[in-house]
């Protein structure tokens, strides 16, 4: 075995060895290289004042070699920002600012001891390596029967984990804490689960209120304290889209250092939150009262970058910093959360107003990109079939029943139009069922 995994193991297992217990066998091998190429190189960087001969990228007039025709579509931006290989954690300007915005978004976090975001290639790549780094085959991820379809692959098919799901709903219409908790306690022979804590929800657009939360809380909490480890993630990829009076905060603050068999992880990103979802920026954030731990967690996220794609993109990180640390940054962003929240605000009332109650009932929702229709005369394929071929109009079908809407991606004053067009739909659906 490698020195350094040994080490890394060796910190991780003293400072909670809880923690270790919950690494999968991906997770115990991985390290990041500390005399490879990239150590090596960066070395180099501060000391060869003369020449450096180390890494693969080419120097022209004392800076990155690039082409004309792609310099001049970025000349605000210094070629040192843009064509040079970001560090594997990402650029440490960008890091610590977005650990800055989360201090400031989460209030719950002032206080906590949680490390420095580590750079990913936008959420997906966030949450796959939390899947490498702690699902083996066979062990439960558990989230709600109304999920992201990604987290299947992810966790089922990439590692071979088994998923388990409960209703995202109780008979109150509200989040189903009691589901989470007994998911989480059949694991008890087990003992170890992985949670995943996506508010806003894909599909449903729906967060958790305050109270709802602390359920959420105290079901993981209640889980450790029957001697199961928690893997805690918090998919936070529509973080900061709430409309109504839901939590506004990441549960990652609540959840952080709760019991020392819960590993809290936030894995979030600029891809919604700030616009961009081209530019492929997420990051991964780890939680525990240990530096040593939390070094060693991210020695192992590094070497799980390493090993896939090396390091993210370069351009969009200094295009995301750029933007954060703009002054017009914060009333750019609160003027597209008002046309949002416009958005959602008129779909429900568009859907209170009683016109379609033959046709379909709706899930909460109060935040993110997206609603979810319940057909009364199930079909939801059926439905989105005759919604494409006959009249031009795209919606997700989830299951029997169930019709994703992303009011996101339409203007306000075409919402009125497209749920008559749906309407339309169903109508003709069930005329053709019924002939």
């Amino acid at each position: 075995m490698n020195p350094l995994v040994q080490q890394l193991n060796a910190t991780i297992e003293r400072e909670n060895n809880h923690v270790f217990d919950m690494l999968s066998s991906l997770g115990k091998a991985i390290y990041f290289p500390k005399e490879g190429i990239l150590s090596q190189s960066a070395e180099a960087k501060a000391k060869a004042k003369k020449f450096n001969a180390t890494i693969g990228i080419a120097i022209e007039d004392g800076q990155p070699m690039h082409l004309k025709v792609i310099q001049d579509t970025l000349s605000a931006y210094n070629p040192k920002d843009i064509y040079e290989y970001a560090p594997p954690a990402g650029k440490p300007e960008l890091r610590s600012a977005w650990r800055a915005k989360m201090l400031k978004e989460n209030p719950t976090l002032e206080g906590q001891t949680f490390g420095n975001p580590v750079v990913t290639n936008a959420l997906t790549h966030g949450l796959s390596i939390v899947a490498d780094l702690f699902a083996d085959a066979g062990d439960a991820v558990i989230y709600p029967s109304k999920n992201w379809e990604n987290y299947e692959l992810t966790f089922g098919v990439r590692r071979g984990a088994t998923i388990v799901e409960y209703p995202l709903y109780n008979d109150d219409m509200r989040f189903n804490s009691e589901g989470l908790r007994q998911a989480l306690l059949a694991q008890k022979d087990q003992g170890k689960a992985i949670v995943l804590l996506n508010f806003p929800n894909n599909p449903t657009g729906y967060t958790p209120g305050p109270q709802e939360g602390d359920e959420i809380v105290a079901a993981i909490r209640d889980a450790a304290e029957a001697g199961i480890n928690v893997v805690a993630v918090t998919d936070d990829a529509y973080f900061g889209l709430f409309f109504e009076d839901s939590l506004h905060e990441s549960l990652f603050g609540k959840l952080a250092n709760v019991h020392p068999r819960v590993l809290a992880i936030k894995v979030d990103g600029a891809t919604k939150e700030e616009y961009v979802w081209g530019f492929r920026v997420g990051f991964i954030t780890y939680a525990a009262q240990s530096g040593g731990l939390l070094s060693a967690l991210e020695q192992k996220t590094l070497g799980i970058i390493r090993a896939t794609i090396s390091s993210g993109p370069h351009p969009s990180q200094t295009f995301v910093l750029h933007a954060l640390q703009s002054p017009e940054f914060e009333a750019q962003k609160a003027e597209k959360f008002a046309i949002m929240k416009g958005r959602a605000n008129r779909v429900k009332a568009l859907l209170d107003s009683g016109r379609y109650d033959d046709a379909w009932t709706y899930y909460p929702f109060n935040s993110g990109y997206f609603m979810c229709l319940k057909l009364g005369g199930g079909n939801a394929e059926a439905v989105r079939t005759r919604l494409l071929d006959e009249y031009g109009v795209g919606t997700i079908a989830l299951g029997e029943t169930d019709l994703r809407v992303a009011f996101s991606c339409i203007e306000e004053e075409h919402l009125e139009e497209l749920f008559d067009t749906i309407h339309r739909a169903v109508v003709d659906v069930a005329a053709a069922v019924n002939q």
